[in-house]
């Protein structure tokens, strides 16, 4: 006597999409085994907030756990995907392998370095908490080793931070770390001369924020400049050394701390070539965000190639969780003999944040700039971030920093320190 078991749902990813796909998928009938490599959810907005000492690591990581805890038939499995036979519909980890009846990937993305030399060897992503406290970590040993540094020129090397990427996390970790600066470390590094500490964004385009309208990206460089960030514009890398940004009009920026936020690219599972790579390095996928040929597997999020309105959708959270939505009503229409329906994105708008009581947001049918969008900023990442006490946790830590100017977190942590040598993109 043969038993039947339930079909089986694999989901690769526990971001924003996998998440959402699985919570969707609840109740339906179908077995949910979830996979990544970390047990717990990184809220990725807010990584530039903990590279800031404005946020503790637990405060944007959420045991995925105990977001299954409320689905009975969900599981969670913490293993590294090894390989996905598509043939025989299995998945393989470190030790173990997984037949499917359905896939859903949802792998997310890593930095991507656009070919420039020794970016990748020299420069900081941001994509992980480990990635987030490397840096925190190196910023503020570079203040540690200026105060001790007697030679004007190495002391000033020490003192500057470059940001490759005019985007959003650019513009944002800019404004926030000016911040740090001015505020928390001039009260701990009083014998510094401030003068010295420059902040760089450079951006290749000929304006920050591409993706919002003129004016907004033309607000957020006054404010940006207004705080002293020093803003360069068609500002191109060719070369990244160990201490140094090589631009392609021959200039030549100095600098300990090279942070690197100019795009990302797909993080594909092997075997890629039976992935059907688009030219944008994504997955090929059809307007159901099925794979061509593979008929039971998704794919979602910073993985898929879809475009809206003729241009790609950003990399950002709302998209990874639209998909899953669509790709978990699939799924269960599927299962009661009906055709999937076509992915249909909805834009809500954008937001970035510049600095304290400054922002900037567009939706379809309004524009805020100032205290309105910075506000709205808060607003929809406090919404989005998964975990009450979570929540309550990061309200606090603004709140502490809007009132007192303060940051309470600045610590250099021996065990989690990574040299840029060491970091790996995961």
């Amino acid at each position: 006597m043969t038993v039947s078991r339930s079909p089986r749902v694999v989901i690769v990813g526990a971001g924003f999409g996998g998440l959402k796909a699985a919570q969707l998928l609840a109740r339906s009938g179908v077995e949910i085994l979830l996979i990544d490599r970390n047990n717990y959810h990184t809220f990725v907005p807010l990584l530039y907030q903990v590279a800031v000492a404005e946020l503790e690591p637990e405060q944007i990581a959420y045991p995925v756990r105990r977001v299954l805890r409320r689905i009975p038939n969900a599981r969670f499995m913490m293993a590294e995907v090894k390989r996905i036979d598509f043939a025989e519909r299995v998945v393989e980890t470190d030790d173990s392998a997984i037949s499917y009846d359905f896939l859903i990937l949802a792998t997310g993305s890593q930095s991507q370095y656009l070919g420039v030399p020794g970016a990748r060897e020299y420069t900081f992503p941001m994509k992980t908490l480990e990635e987030a406290v490397a840096l925190r970590n190196h910023i503020f040993s570079c203040f540690e080793q200026a105060v001790r540094e007697k030679e004007s020129t190495q002391r000033q090397q020490l003192l500057t931070f470059v940001i490759v990427g005019g985007g959003s996390t650019g513009v944002e970790l800019a404004g926030a770390l000016i911040e740090l600066i001015h505020g928390p470390l001039v009260k701990d590094y009083p014998t510094l001369d401030l003068q010295q500490v420059r902040v760089i964004l450079l951006q290749s385009g000929d304006r920050l924020l591409a993706e919002f309208p003129q004016r907004l990206g033309d607000y957020t460089q006054k404010q940006l400049r207004i705080r002293g960030v020093k803003v360069h514009l068609q500002a191109k890398v060719s070369q990244v050394t160990p201490n140094a940004v090589h631009l392609q009009d021959g200039t030549t920026i100095f600098a300990e701390t090279i942070i690197w936020t100019a795009g990302v690219e797909a993080t594909l599972p092997p075997p890629t070539g039976e992935l059907f790579p688009s030219t944008k390095g994504k997955v090929a996928v059809l307007p159901t965000l099925q794979l061509p040929n593979q008929p039971q597997v998704y794919a979602i999020g910073d993985v898929a190639d879809v475009e809206y309105k003729g241009q790609p959708l950003p990399a950002v959270a709302p998209v990874a969780i639209q998909q899953g939505a669509s790709v978990a009503n699939n799924i269960k229409r599927r299962l009661r003999g009906l055709s999937p329906q076509p992915f249909r994105y909805k834009d809500k708008g954008r937001a970035a944040i510049i600095a304290r009581n400054a922002g900037v947001a567009q939706t379809e049918k309004l524009t805020l700039i100032g205290f309105p969008a910075w506000f709205l900023w808060l607003g929809i990442h406090i919404y989005y971030l998964p975990g009450l006490r979570n929540s309550l946790l990061v309200v606090i830590s603004w709140v502490c920093d809007y009132l007192f100017g303060d940051r309470f977190v600045c610590l250099i942590l021996p065990q989690s320190t990574f040299s840029r040598h060491d970091i790996k993109v995961i």
